[in-house]
């Protein structure tokens, strides 16, 4: 299986550096450092290494599959039009860093993301100054991601379940599942943010067992993360956090109790030295109100990037209301029905010229 999976990876490698040639090489060979990366971090794990390195190379090589057919046929907008936002905002940032552009001008034209989403054009700035404007890297980098998570979640769920069933199944779904690999093989956040949540979930499950300096850091990187992706996901997870702790899953002792009052307050000071609560403030201020999201939402909607444009969530009884279909779409969108759009999409002339390139 070993042999074959590194086969398969390099075959690949080499036809997507083949029929990609502006954007192939310098992508592949950061997914492969990353990867490298990621294995090394996977190989420590000693109970399950096989697996882990498995299942990884195996859902890491249908993610670059996937984002270089969405890279080739254009199909960012189809799928996630902020992909292309990401791409503009990220470069810009780039030109910033390398002194092309005054930092004041770039606040002037981009103040408003300023505010939210800048983790992801950080991201996105950063790949392009190690291997130049390359959006197809940037789903690389993501297929990396959303290609580890699937051993986190296992760790997760062996935690919580002590059954290995249990956790191959569970990895096996976030490996393969088709929307988990369509949201991490684009240029969006999606794939970030699903990785750093099972990583701050392994990181609580591990602070309720024992105090672990290691693990204390990587919660606290793990929410910083998500506040500067989306910041009203790092409100949910603060919370469920903070209540797995006053709940959790062992009996309660005055050792435990201890235990998690130490790590509760150390965790509140340390994002309180990191400026995270003092952001997250403002953005909750900025925009946490239901006419505001109402307002987004239906620009998006009537921008064919959402769904419901006739649905109104300005009131509480509206948002719960629309949260079922949403779900839906979450989990199963793109359906069958929406695939003619996708074929409409992809005409036969660029079919054409794509395979006449050979």
């Amino acid at each position: 299986m070993n042999a074959l999976l590194t086969l398969v990876a390099l075959v690949v490698s080499i036809t997507i550096a083949f029929i990609v040639p502006d954007a192939g090489g310098g992508a592949v060979v950061l997914c492969a450092a990353l990867a490298l990366i990621a294995g090394l971090v996977m190989s420590q794990v000693k109970d399950h290494r096989e697996f882990f390195l498995q299942l990884f190379a195996a859902a890491l090589i249908v993610r670059m599959c996937v984002g270089t057919m969405i890279h080739l046929f254009r199909l960012q907008e189809f799928f996630g039009g902020d992909a292309i936002t990401y791409d503009e905002i990220g470069y810009l940032l780039l030109k910033v860093w390398q002194g092309d552009i005054h930092l004041a001008t770039y606040k002037t034209l981009i103040g408003p993301f300023l505010t939210k989403n800048w983790g992801m054009v950080y991201i996105v700035a950063g790949i392009y100054g190690l291997v130049g404007r390359n959006m197809l890297a940037v789903q690389f980098f993501n297929a990396v991601v959303g290609a580890a998570t699937a051993p986190v979640v296992f760790l997760c769920a062996r935690h919580i379940f002590q059954n290995l069933r249990v956790a191959r199944l569970t990895a096996f779904f976030v490996a393969f599942y088709p929307s988990l690999v369509l949201w991490s093989s684009q240029g969006l956040k999606d794939g970030p943010i699903v990785f750093l949540l099972a990583v701050a979930m392994l990181a609580t499950l591990k602070l309720g067992e024992r105090l672990s300096g290691k693990y204390f850091v990587v919660l606290v990187c793990a929410l910083s993360g998500l506040l500067t992706l989306r910041f009203y996901i790092f409100y949910m997870a603060l919370a469920a956090v903070v209540g797995s702790f006053a709940i959790g899953m062992r009996q309660i002792t005055s050792q435990s109790f201890a235990r998690q009052f130490v790590i509760i307050i150390g965790m509140g000071l340390a994002l309180t030295y990191l400026g995270v609560l003092r952001t997250a403030g403002g953005q909750f201020e900025l925009y946490g109100d239901l006419e505001k999201v109402q307002l987004s939402r239906s620009d998006l909607a009537g921008a064919q990037s959402g769904f419901g444009k006739e649905v109104d969530v300005s009131t509480t009884g509206g948002a719960l209301t629309a949260i079922p279909l949403g779900v839906i779409y979450l989990l199963f969108a793109p359906f069958p029905w929406q695939l003619a759009n996708l074929r409409q999409s992809i005409t036969l002339p660029e079919m054409l010229v794509w395979w006449g390139s050979f």
